[in-house]
């Protein structure tokens, strides 16, 4: 599916996999209605067309795509097995896959036809979601420590949550400042939507003096295996984060 990325590019980015019909419906519906051109990949070619979508017929569980205009090309997509679809949609790659594509008439035009895809990738740099947690009601990461360091768990307030990871405060300095080092099963409370527990991987490290001349230091700390339901539950609260903050900027103009 990752047809145009690089593996160098690809660490700037995170994805989510979206196999909602609604959604799927939706978002192709949008990818139609503001004429987003698409680039289709045959598989196994070195062919690359540029479509856009006519229509999605929910009922039928059809996309019905613009066709080329060059008539072989048309003949090797209707031959393919396999094709992969990418295009933007307010600045998130939207990714899919293909198969059995049909010719149709669309209007009174050639066109192509092709089912609903089951599921598809919504692509977008991980800066885009970092959002700070609220200071009012701080959520808490809860991180088991090890024995060199007294053994127990110890709850330490995030700074900020993104869909790789999370900004922690340890201002009793209890954790170390050591680059690489993993904290296994850690759980972090979402407020609404629930436990995540994931690895916690230290990335960077911040050590702030604060106005009351009291030491701080900001962890930031990459996730390790987090599972697609985990990461879907983070993207649900940044999302959830997102909406308050907007309805704030909307209250204040």
């Amino acid at each position: 599916m990752h047809s145009y990325i690089s593996d160098s590019d690809l660490e700037n980015w995170h994805d989510f996999e979206v196999s909602s019909r609604r959604e799927i419906i939706a978002l192709l519906r949008s990818i139609g209605e503001k004429s987003q051109l698409i680039r289709m990949l045959v598989h196994g070619e070195s062919d690359v067309c540029v479509t856009s979508i006519l229509e999605v017929d929910a009922d039928a569980g059809n996309v019905i795509l613009d066709c080329s205009i060059n008539p072989d090309q048309n003949r090797r997509i209707l031959s393919a097995k396999r094709l992969s679809f990418e295009t933007t949609l307010d600045k998130i790659r939207i990714m899919f896959g293909g198969e059995h594509i049909e010719a149709c008439t669309f209007e009174g035009s050639p066109a192509f036809k092709m089912a609903l895809p089951a599921s598809l990738i919504r692509l977008q740099r991980r800066e885009f979601y970092r959002m700070a947690t609220p200071v009012s009601n701080p959520v808490r990461v809860l991180i088991p420590l090890p024995a060199e360091l007294g053994g127990g768990s110890k709850a330490f307030p995030l700074a900020d949550i993104s869909c790789g990871g999370i900004a922690i405060l340890d201002n009793s300095l209890v954790l170390g400042d050591t680059i690489g080092k993993v904290y296994a099963d850690c759980r972090i409370e979402l407020p609404e939507v629930g436990p995540v527990t994931a690895g916690l991987q230290i990335r960077n490290s911040l050590d702030l003096t604060l106005l009351n001349n009291k030491s701080n230091r900001r962890l930031g700390c990459q996730f390790v295996e987090l599972p697609r339901s985990a990461l879907n539950a983070v993207q649900r609260y940044i999302t959830k984060l997102e909406r308050e903050r907007n309805a704030r900027i909307a209250g204040l103009g």
